[in-house]
């Protein structure tokens, strides 16, 4: 276990060499993925980057607060679309993305007073009627879904070089990387205590002087701006959105990843998002099959390994370290 004698020591994100040598070393290697991987390797990379960023918010919330949400797919909704019409409105993407994190924060916002005094199951099914609202509203309101036809958004197109693919692999890995480092930051942080706090004991948090209603919403807005860039860099991965990709079942794939990766763990948000995306590939021949191994995941997890997969990675860390003396 390694001694922190100060906070700054307590602060820094990367505290040993080896540790530093090892993260550039992956960093380097996703970096230059497209050059070796083939392009169908390289575009479920980019998903896994993509989901990287809405998983860490949902930790932020359910996991580091404590605030259970089943509204990931209604935020994604409102995220994706509001990134749909700026850019249909000629608002250039890089202005268009954080613009739909923002708008998806305000709902955020909204969607975040029913904490202040609902908790447990009570919030979590408030939060599933927004979902479910928004999902209702989208299907039935040609203006805003587009009808039928769908709605056709801007798709990156080929520069410097690189082909739409890989421009969109560096795109979200580099966004990824971004959100990451600010998740760290987040959690490492005064802000990230305050939410830990409400977490563990809301009424002893209020007592040492964490302001229960700021520290709420505040989560609920940095967790759906987290998901409403997704959902853009999403619409400008795909370039055509529809309500139909907005179900439910996106919430439960959330869900999933949450768990099985580990809740409070930044590093579960990344395993998380690479098990959601990498499974139901492997298992594409029997697609019926894949809900199935979430279900028995999500079970195995809670029942053997509550820490999920960054709780292996974190017990196979302390025994290397320890070997072999042990």
């Amino acid at each position: 276990m390694d001694l922190i004698e100060s906070y700054a020591q307590d602060l820094q994100l990367m505290r040993k060499t080896w540790t530093k040598v090892w993260v550039m070393g992956v960093i380097v290697t996703l970096a230059m993925l497209p050059w070796f991987a083939s392009e169908h390797a390289v575009y479920l990379a980019t998903l896994v980057a993509m989901y990287t960023i809405g998983v860490q918010g949902q930790n932020l919330l359910i996991g580091y607060t404590g605030q259970i949400s089943f509204g990931q797919a209604g935020f994604l909704c409102v995220g994706a679309y509001s990134f749909g019409h700026l850019s249909r409105m000629g608002v250039p993407w890089p202005l268009a993305l954080p613009a739909a994190g923002l708008i998806t924060a305000l709902f955020g916002v909204v969607v975040g007073f029913p904490s202040l005094r609902l908790k447990g199951p009570y919030l979590a099914v408030a939060t599933l009627g927004f979902g479910i609202a928004v999902y209702q509203i989208f299907v039935n309101s040609t203006l805003l879904s587009g009808g039928r036809m769908g709605l056709a958004v801007t798709k990156l197109s080929p520069l410097w070089g690189l082909s739409s693919v890989n421009l969109s692999y560096y795109l979200n890995f580099g966004v990824a990387l971004l959100f990451t480092l600010a998740t760290y930051n987040i959690v490492s942080s005064y802000l990230g205590r305050a939410f830990v706090a409400i977490r563990d004991n809301d009424i002893a948090a209020e007592i040492m002087g964490v302001d229960l209603a700021r520290y709420k919403l505040l989560v609920f807005a940095v967790s759906s701006f987290y998901l409403g860039v997704q959902a853009g860099l999403y619409a400008l991965l795909l370039g055509y959105l529809e309500p139909n990709m907005f179900t439910f079942s996106e919430t439960i794939t959330f869900l999933v990843a949450g768990i099985v990766g580990g809740l409070a763990s930044v590093e579960g948000a990344m395993l998380g998002a690479a098990f959601v995306v990498v499974v139901p590939f492997v298992f594409s021949g029997l697609k019926q099959a894949v809900p199935a191994l979430f279900g028995t995941a999500v079970i195995l997890v809670l029942l053997f390994e509550p820490g999920g997969l960054a709780g292996c990675w974190a017990k196979t860390r302390a025994y290397f370290r320890q070997w072999p003396f042990r």
